[in-house]
């Protein structure tokens, strides 16, 4: 057990209320703003302590930007990001570096995440020295209970990054999140870029880490086998709006948006003789986040489109069936 851990009980940490990140595009004289991308436009949601919300969709729908942004490291255009009670959109800069200190995050790439100049000793211990909270053998002595912490071993502290494999490596990532003892981490893609076998190890891990220490996870991932391992709740983004938004087994038992469904008929089923369930195609591409469509962004690939209501009218994200949310004209 983490020696070092301290369990502070409260039932929401993360409560996000319309969430907007709009990011400025320059016409082709810089004179004048051509428009703005809309990243993240009207996100809201909670995650429980000790539980974990899985954030699913295409790439470029915005779920990195939301993790980055839950989190302060950019800036939101509006909105409320509630951690532990405090809303941290209107907290000074020496209050938002003390609540960072509980907030943390694990990148995907864990090889250019990781400083290729420091040792493992100097990358999991420099949060400890930028926060002030410990200096000299001390940091030596609780990199290395947090390196055992992972699965690691202290004769990893002299090493480099280069000298280690992936797997290895997002054990020093995760290390080095854990070394401030937080209580809220956001997960972008963890795994992704590990081997099969490598994946299932750190999956493991942070199911582990967060029953010993409660930890909260905002887990973003585009592997919907992944999301339902580890997430408690679900909620399915396209093009910067949540369409979707239930515990899991709702979600992939029964899924009421149309893109919900296509994304689930998608993964893959091991046994090639199966043929019970059929593939949804969407036609098209994503639409540009600078210019969404009107009224139901999903309109233009909807294999289940309806008519002037869908393109002239934006769909609510309502309460359709005990805790079931979806925003789509066929459900409301």
């Amino acid at each position: 057990m983490f020696s070092l851990w301290q369990v502070i009980g409260l039932e929401k940490i993360i409560n996000v209320i319309d969430l907007k990140k709009h990011f400025p595009l320059a016409s082709m004289f810089l004179i004048r703003k051509a428009g703005v991308v809309r990243a993240v436009d009207g996100l809201s949601f909670s995650v429980a302590e000790s539980e974990t919300l899985g954030l699913v969709g295409e790439s470029g729908c915005g779920k990195t930007t939301t993790g980055r942004t839950v989190l302060r490291l950019i800036e939101p255009t509006s909105g409320t990001i509630e951690f532990m009670g405090q809303d941290i959109t209107r907290i000074r800069e020496k209050e938002l570096r003390a609540a960072r200190s509980k907030m943390q995050i694990v990148f995907q790439d864990p090889y250019s995440s990781l400083n290729p100049r420091l040792t493992i000793r100097d990358i999991v211990g420099e949060p400890l020295k930028l926060h002030r909270i410990a200096h000299g053998k001390e940091v030596e002595e609780r990199v290395a209970e947090v390196l055992s912490v992972v699965g690691l071993s202290s004769d990893f502290m002299n090493r480099y990054p280069h000298e280690l494999s992936g797997g290895q490596r997002q054990r020093i990532a995760i290390a080095r999140a854990l070394i401030l003892k937080p209580k809220f981490l956001v997960l972008d893609e963890p795994a992704s870029a590990l081997d099969v076998s490598v994946q299932a190890q750190i999956l493991n891990l942070l199911k582990r880490l967060q029953r010993e220490f409660k930890l909260t996870y905002l887990f973003i991932s585009h592997d919907l086998s992944v999301v339902r391992f580890m997430s408690k709740d679900v909620a399915v983004m396209y093009l910067g709006k949540i369409v979707e938004y239930a515990p899991k087994e709702a979600i992939f038992t029964s899924p009421l948006h149309p893109y919900t469904q296509a994304l689930l008929s998608a993964i893959p089923i091991p046994d090639p003789q199966y043929r019970g369930r059929k593939r949804i195609i969407l036609p098209g591409t994503p639409p540009n986040p600078a210019n969404p469509p009107s009224g139901c962004r999903f309109h233009t690939r909807c294999p289940a489109y309806k008519g002037e209501i869908c393109k002239l009218e934006e769909p609510a994200l309502i309460d359709a069936e005990r805790g079931h949310h979806v925003a789509c004209h066929l459900v409301n």
